[in-house]
């Protein structure tokens, strides 16, 4: 059915993450089939690296602790933005392009009445991906 799922990841919102983070490891399990946890920074400091290799080796420890955890083989993809909120959608779509993920597994939220004026990531990413995305909510 799949061959490659890939997981955006927040690395500053980890404990927000935690059904998309199950979901992925129980279909990861299911199919044999690799997880890519993939992040998307800037280049200024933030929270979760001061530049973006700093960036990218967290994301390379966060991604071999959930490999352990869950019994999966894990790898990471980190994405390098000039502007992460703007760009967020279309670079993680690129993302799973480029490394031929076939299924996109990304946290959601419960729709509020902001939805009706600001779209949602996992609706955007869905729209725009060529993968499947499944969108699971907390």
């Amino acid at each position: 059915m799949c061959s490659k799922i890939i997981v955006p990841v927040d690395l500053a919102h980890q404990d927000k993450l935690t059904k998309s983070l199950e979901c992925a490891a129980e279909l990861a399990r299911h199919f044999d089939i690799p997880v890519v946890y993939a992040g998307v920074t800037g280049t200024a400091p933030g929270v979760t690296g001061h530049t973006p290799e700093e960036f990218t080796r967290h994301l390379a420890e966060f991604a071999a602790r959930q490999g352990e955890r869950a019994g999966i083989t894990t790898t990471h993809h980190a994405i390098i933005s000039h502007d992460p909120r703007v760009e967020l959608d279309a670079k993680l779509v690129r993302a799973a392009e480029e490394i031929g993920a076939d299924l996109i597994v990304m946290e959601g939220h419960v729709p509020n009445v902001l939805d009706h004026f600001l779209p949602s990531d996992g609706g955007i990413v869905a729209k725009l991906a060529k993968a499947t995305v499944m969108v699971v909510r907390n």
